[in-house]
């Protein structure tokens, strides 16, 4: 049948990246199987169980798993109904030597647990260089317009100004959560090791006589091998699965990041202030020519609100174990793992794209502010009427007045806020109009937001601080591009 005559899942055929859809291939899967397999023999061989340097040297040559591998595993999970077992009779078969040696003391979860510890492992180290790249690119463009007042919204209404480089930092500092999240969740990690069928390694201590130092020792020699500092002491069949809980909840902090980034950039196009990258021939829409739609953002948006529901999983999948183990955690973390990592790395390859690309508008901006401004200083001009000797009341009264008198041209006939029109022409104000231009200068009204930003994210402030581990791959990372 061709390949466009079966459904594929549009995540992986749109959004993530090369790197992060090999790692969870069948073929990696299958392999990784083979290399505990291969590790699990090399320890049981030091450790003095009777396993030969053929078996060794044959395993060794087949760790790859090849499509004719993979044919014959499909005909023995048919007959067998066990796709473990599958894999080990094929291997089997690509190593005679070692057939009969190969999972000796292990059951299934030695190869799957394992396996999976090691993709969250390696799929973190994926993800955590491009979130840092994408906190350093919104940090120059923070640090670029640190200085450009705008104005700042609370509930949904112009409130007092800020700067776009100020607003950028509210993102970052979430963003730097998402990164200690996901750094926390990487170091949390440990392996499942040689741990038997409920976790008690009955099995491997009945192989190696009673001896519980050798069990120890090949807990540790396969775990050592596989790239880990340390293995749980207590498991039962499988790893808790509250590890799956704990690295969807920092995946799933993420994407809620993702999704309020994205928010607020698709409400700034809406503005026409600030607008995602848009290429010479993008169309915005099918119909309507015109259109710079922030499909970037609304894409960012969707995937960080599948990932929400991704993380689900885990919590239920966790909450419904028995005992040692139950088998309905099987299907479903089949297909939640490794989409949970393929919607980040697609929603890294998304913001940063965006982040890198961010056009700025500064004349509508300032279009803006000009709009609300007059109303915003009308305290600043009120308190320099009294330090002209004027009565604070009489001044507030007299800006009360031609307030609501600009705000009847604004509301009811759609004219421009003439209120500091309103002002130069009325003597009451006259000690005053000298000092008009000073009194409403935007930068003004900025606070401390320019040198907020200079701390933040400025040769000593945290955001380097964070980033500093991620010095040398960040001068690798080429700029994200997105394909469709």
């Amino acid at each position: 049948m061709d390949e466009y005559d079966i459904y594929r899942s549009p995540l992986e055929g749109r959004y993530p990246g090369e790197r992060m859809k090999k790692l969870f291939s069948p073929r990696t899967r299958a392999s990784t199987w083979r290399q505990l397999w291969l590790w699990l023999a090399e320890g049981e061989k030091e450790l003095g169980l009777p396993i030969s340097d053929q078996a060794i040297e044959q395993m060794a040559k087949n760790l790859t798993m090849t499509d004719h591998d993979f044919e014959i595993a499909a005909v023995e999970e048919k007959k067998r109904r066990h796709d473990v077992m599958a894999h080990v009779h094929a291997f089997g078969q690509a190593a005679p030597e070692a057939a009969g040696i190969i999972h000796w003391g292990a059951t299934s979860c030695y190869v799957t647990d394992n396996a999976d510890l090691i993709f969250l492992r390696d799929g973190l180290d994926i993800l955590l260089p491009s979130l840092a790249a994408a906190i350093q690119e919104l940090s120059s463009f923070a640090w670029e317009n640190k200085d450009l007042p705008c104005l700042g919204y609370t509930h949904g209404q112009p409130a007092q100004l800020t700067t776009v480089g100020k607003r950028a930092c509210l993102w970052i500092q979430d963003l730097l959560m998402d990164l200690r999240n996901l750094e926390r969740a990487r170091s949390d990690l440990r392996f499942r090791g040689v741990k038997g069928t409920v976790g008690t390694q009955a099995s491997f201590l009945q192989i190696f006589k009673g001896d519980h130092e050798k069990v120890e020792a090949l807990d540790e020699i396969v775990t050592r091998k596989a790239g880990f500092d340390s293995t749980f002491t207590i498991s039962s069949q499988t790893y808790s699965r509250k590890i799956d809980v704990d690295v969807g909840h920092a995946l799933a902090s993420f994407g809620a990041t993702c999704q309020r980034i994205g928010g607020d950039i698709r409400h700034l196009a809406t503005f026409k202030e600030i607008e995602e990258p848009f290429e010479k021939e993008q169309i915005g829409s099918s119909a309507m020519a015109y259109k710079r739609n922030p499909m970037r953002s609304e894409r960012m948006c969707s995937l960080g609100r599948q990932l929400d529901n991704l993380a689900l999983n885990p919590v239920h999948t966790y909450a419904a174990q028995w005992f040692e183990r139950s088998l309905d955690d099987s299907a479903v973390r089949r297909s939640t793992l490794p989409e949970m990592f393929l919607t980040v790395d697609a929603l890294l390859i998304l913001l940063r794209n965006i982040c890198s690309g961010l056009v700025v508008y500064p004349a509508v901006i300032q279009r803006r502010i000009d709009e609300e401004l007059p109303f915003m200083a009308t305290e600043n001009l009120i308190m320099a009427m009294v330090a002209k000797g004027h009565s604070r009341q009489h001044a507030h009264e007299r800006i009360r007045v031609l307030s609501h008198q600009a705000a009847e041209q604004v509301k009811m006939h759609g004219k421009d806020n003439d209120l500091i029109e309103r002002v130069k022409k009325d003597d009451f104000f006259a000690r005053i109009h000298v000092n008009l231009e000073q009194l409403l200068d935007p930068s003004s009204f900025v606070g401390r937001a320019p040198r907020q930003v200079e701390k933040f994210v400025g040769t000593d402030g945290e955001v380097q601080a964070a980033l500093s581990k991620y010095r040398k791959v960040l001068a690798s990372l080429e700029r994200s591009e997105i394909d469709k």
